[in-house]
């Protein structure tokens, strides 16, 4: 479904306002912080329209409006579209200066990488080391301070999410370069509904591979660490 460029703007900054922020996004909040060159009635119909559409939902009567898994799709899909969130940026504070073919050093580049993208995506990040079969998990604690995670039962739903991660990664067909992304109800487990993951696959050389996941609510800054795993890549590619 095509929505106009004003539609598109709008949305782009709910989802923006949504991630810092964590509380639904009213219109009046809008009006008096940007300028769509719309008045704030306008903006209220054009959220009404992308609501009605799909792309916003909203919880409470009296509320503001949050993103639906069609209007997060839509955004991380002009995200992947612009070329410029391909150039590394240097936010991930690690390196190294090469790679032996032995266990040390192939976990040393897997956990070192796992940490610096867990504290720059303030996310969980899984690291599947294919070849030694081990499991690397980074990022509970910034993780276990978002605002989802003070509901018990999205806790539990979570951690048997990251339990169907582990087993599908370990099991998993072969994946194309690049990565894919699963959004909310995108994700095939039951209780994913508020969750998502990006999931990218780094090949040093022919025999060692990791699978790599940055996990979290789907409130995520999706942007930011698609442009993330982007540096990630370009540094395995200069290995």
């Amino acid at each position: 479904m095509e929505i106009s460029e004003r539609q598109r703007t709008i949305l782009d900054t709910i989802i923006r306002e949504y991630v810092e922020s964590a509380r639904p996004v009213s219109s009046q909040y809008l009006g008096e912080r940007y300028d769509f060159g719309i008045c704030p009635a306008s903006i209220r119909i054009e959220m009404q329209k992308l609501t009605d559409d799909g792309f916003l939902t909203q919880p409470h009567t009296s509320a503001g409006r949050i993103p639906t898994d069609r209007g997060y799709r839509l955004f991380v899909d002009e995200v992947l579209k612009d070329k410029s969130q391909r150039n590394p940026s240097g936010k991930l504070d690690f390196g190294f200066e090469g790679l032996e073919d032995d266990f040390e050093d192939i976990f040393k580049i897997a956990n070192s990488l796992a940490h610096s993208l867990a504290a720059a995506s303030s996310s969980l990040v899984l690291g599947y080391l294919c070849r030694q079969d081990l499991m690397i998990k980074d990022g509970w604690e910034d993780l276990l301070q978002k605002p989802e995670f003070g509901e018990r039962d999205l806790v539990e739903n979570f951690i048997g999410y990251l339990g169907y991660l582990e087993d599908s990664v370990k099991t998993r067909k072969p994946m194309n370069e690049g990565m894919d992304i699963y959004i909310g109800k995108e994700n095939c487990f039951d209780k994913a509904d508020e969750f998502a993951a990006i999931t990218f696959i780094c090949r040093p050389d022919r025999e060692n591979e990791t699978v790599f996941s940055i996990v979290g609510p789907k409130r995520m800054a999706y942007d930011k660490n698609i442009e993330l795993i982007n540096e990630a890549l370009k540094m395995f590619e200069n290995i």
